[in-house]
């Protein structure tokens, strides 16, 4: 993953696909999916609704690509984690931070991801179904090897509560970026020690 990556940028400067991506994904956040036509959008980003054709085939299409760009952004992230040399303890500490750090800096995708699968055509629903699976596995994996005592379902269902504490974020803004990061952090990493 390039050092300049995020979920929906690849590289140094945003291309207009991107720009409209991150833009719709400001949009869908605060007025919803149904709320937001591709005049908005296009307005967002400093073009007609009609011309974002040329970038997109359709509302559903931006949704598709984000929701994958999302999917795809954590699970070669957490892979990335999880394959670098260390102590279980340091690589599960990674992992937290990776999606605590996720979370933080993108509030919008976590609630266009919380909110619009439903809305994403069967086929988008199924990759990106596949690919939360293949991120989620990433850390039963990874708690396995930090807290042997648990099994296979539990890790899995201690993945899952703490993907919904860590991405509560969007709603929680009582402190700031750094010391929550590190609250966190701490409340998930005890979670997951407590389950075993």
């Amino acid at each position: 993953m390039p050092a300049n990556s995020t979920p929906l940028v690849n590289g140094e400067k945003a291309n207009r696909r991107e720009q409209i991506l991150s833009a719709a994904a400001e949009l869908f956040a605060h007025h919803g999916f149904h709320g937001v036509g591709i005049d908005d959008i296009g307005a967002a980003v400093g073009i007609s609704g009609p011309a974002l054709y040329r970038h997109f085939r359709s509302k559903d299409a931006i949704l598709g690509e984000m929701l994958n760009s999302i999917s795809r952004y954590l699970l070669d992230g957490g892979t990335a984690r999880a394959a670098r040399p260390g102590e279980p303890d340091d690589t599960l500490a990674g992992l937290v931070r990776f999606h605590v750090d996720f979370a933080l800096a993108h509030p919008s995708l976590i609630t266009v991801q919380e909110r619009n699968l439903a809305n994403l055509t069967d086929a988008d629903r199924k990759q990106v179904r596949a690919l939360q699976r293949q991120y989620v596995e990433v850390w039963v994996r990874v708690i396995r090897e930090a807290v042997p005592e648990l099994g296979e379902r539990q890790a899995r269902s201690a993945a899952h509560a703490v993907f919904g504490l860590i991405n509560s974020t969007p709603y929680n803004r009582h402190l700031g970026d750094d010391e929550l990061a590190e609250l966190l952090c701490r409340l998930a990493l005890g979670a997951l020690r407590a389950a075993g």
